[in-house]
């Protein structure tokens, strides 16, 4: 149990828990809203990565010899509950999900290329600049 501190002046003050970050994790989760697809189109021309078969040699050097260069898509989600530990300074997460790449051929046929599985811990640091509310996250692990 954490003692909240007495506001002087308004002020917001927000407290999260374990159980409830948990809490919403697994109301996510068991609700199937931990899945997304991205396809070629929704990723910015200016991103270092595209998706399509020739930038993708680096997972797969088959896929630009055997299709050429064609849009893929990822279709991404979580295996099992994400957990979620908070700490004054941060809230650590640890993610459990897969991705799954599919060539997209011109005919709009999906072709299974390669599955990863994707295990990750995370660190978010929320942040207060002047009015704004923000954060970063991290990848530790």
């Amino acid at each position: 149990p954490k003692a909240l501190p007495m506001a002087r002046e308004p002020m917001l003050l927000l407290a999260v828990t374990d159980f409830v970050a948990n809490s919403a994790a697994f109301t996510y989760f068991t609700a199937g809203a931990l899945h997304r697809n991205i396809s070629s189109n929704m990723v910015p021309q200016k991103f270092p990565l595209q998706l399509r078969t020739k930038n993708m040699g680096v997972f797969s050097p088959q896929l630009q010899e055997r299709y050429g260069d064609q849009p893929m898509e990822l279709h991404l989600w979580a295996r099992q509950q994400p957990l979620v530990s908070c700490h004054p300074d941060a809230l650590h997460g640890t993610l459990f999900s897969s991705a799954e790449a599919f060539v997209v051929l011109p005919n709009t046929t999906r072709v299974p290329a390669f599955l990863l599985n994707i295990d990750a811990n995370v660190t978010g640091t929320p942040t207060i600049t002047r009015n704004r509310l923000g954060g970063t996250v991290r990848l530790t692990g």
